[in-house]
């Protein structure tokens, strides 16, 4: 039986903040799609860990990597975001 970690995620953008649930995998699906479409450095993406990746200590630290990850790309695309990195985001329910 596999658990799947699911990462909170907090995301800023200007006076906005909320957060984002997700589970690695689909951290992985958009970095496949930004880096054929948008040309994103394939090793932004922080890797993906085998060994002892639902301990604690490794959650939190790929927690952070993976916000780092979603701050990097706000910042790549300062005026208007990718449209499945906005849709990854929810920015539908959060910035009008």
């Amino acid at each position: 039986i596999s658990s799947s970690q699911v990462y909170i995620i907090q995301v800023s953008v200007g006076n906005h903040l909320w957060t984002v649930k997700h589970r690695y995998s689909d951290f992985h699906d958009l970095h496949e799609k930004l880096v054929s479409e948008k040309k994103i450095d394939k090793n932004l993406l922080p890797p993906k860990k085998i060994i002892g990746k639902n301990s604690k200590s490794l959650v939190e630290k790929r927690q952070k990597e993976l916000e780092i990850y979603l701050q990097t790309l706000l910042l790549k695309f300062p005026v208007t975001a990718p449209k499945v990195l906005s849709h990854f985001l929810h920015f539908h329910l959060y910035v009008s």
